[in-house]
């Protein structure tokens, strides 16, 4: 038999036959224009996954019936571009990073396209500007050079890095002078230390550096030079300066020459493009610490 229909004496509109301490539930329809645009974005969805890649799968995704790809966009996008800067980069290929820089033009072109390349591929670690990341990773906007801040040896350490399997590699590597095979005690260790501290003019114990500095003229001279204040071709800091890329203070000291810590740059010859390498030689060395 039918079921007798229920309206509410208030509004008119039926019920649901719910009832809730004595509030009955009111069966109010959906206003027809909402129903309407509802359906509308069913069959929008419908016919916008049959046109574009929409569905994946096992062995790929359902790539639309008008085969529209954003990626070729972006590659046709970028191809344009690449063919509207040609002279650019045609002149870029040919000249050195020296020549570039004596040229306002060039210059001007490949500041921006360092910069560019910088943001991308070098800021994670050296932080935005170059400014360095706390913890091993070097500021480029300073003229503390481990390696040289010349335009050729930023070049060079750009083609091939530091420390990284590339064969032309720079590589240089600090002896562990704690641990198993100790080449100093505990004690001459921390004497060092505050030798240290010593030559960049911090607070330290002036007879452990007496001691420490007998160490250093044995054992750290060779790197770090007769006035500690580095030699490039080895990779050996400044130690006079407080430029410090694991810490300065005495328990930081004391560990990097216990056990140090050796960073590795990637080398970028087999990465990016000849002429994109030449522009981030060019936008470092201007960052304010070239050579």
């Amino acid at each position: 038999m039918p079921t007798k229909v229920e309206k509410d004496s208030i509004t008119g509109t039926e019920t649901t036959g719910h009832e809730w301490d004595g509030i009955k539930e009111l069966n109010t329809p959906l206003p027809k224009w909402w129903v309407y645009v509802f359906y509308v974005t069913i069959v929008f969805a419908v016919v916008y996954s049959l046109l574009y890649p929409s569905v994946p799968g096992i062995g790929g995704y359902f790539e639309g019936v008008i085969g529209y790809s954003q990626r070729d966009i972006l590659d046709r996008q970028v191809a344009e571009a690449r063919a509207a800067q040609g002279q650019y980069y045609d002149r870029l290929e040919q000249m050195s990073p020296a020549a570039i820089i004596d040229d306002p033009d060039m210059f001007r072109f490949a500041f921006a396209g360092g910069e560019a390349a910088f943001a991308d591929n070098c800021a994670p670690c050296h932080g935005q500007g170059g400014a360095g990341v706390q913890g091993g990773f070097p500021v480029l906007a300073d003229d503390a050079w481990i390696w040289g801040g010349t335009l050729d040896a930023i070049h060079y350490t750009l083609l091939y890095g530091i420390r990284h399997d590339n064969p032309d590699s720079r590589t240089s590597i600090m002896p562990t002078f704690g641990g198993e095979f100790a080449l100093l005690s505990r004690d001459e260790i921390g004497d060092v230390a505050d030798y240290v501290l010593s030559l960049s003019g911090q607070e330290h114990n002036a007879e452990r550096a007496g001691r420490g500095a007998e160490i250093f003229a044995q054992q750290c001279v060779a790197c770090h030079g007769e006035n500690s204040t580095g030699l490039q071709e080895f990779g050996a800091p400044n130690l006079t300066d407080r430029i410090w890329l694991y810490g300065g203070e005495r328990a930081e000291i004391i560990a990097q020459i216990n056990q140090p810590q050796h960073g590795v740059m990637p080398a970028w010859i087999d990465r990016l493009e000849d002429t994109t390498i030449k522009m981030l030689t060019v936008y470092v060395h201007s960052l304010g610490g070239g050579e």
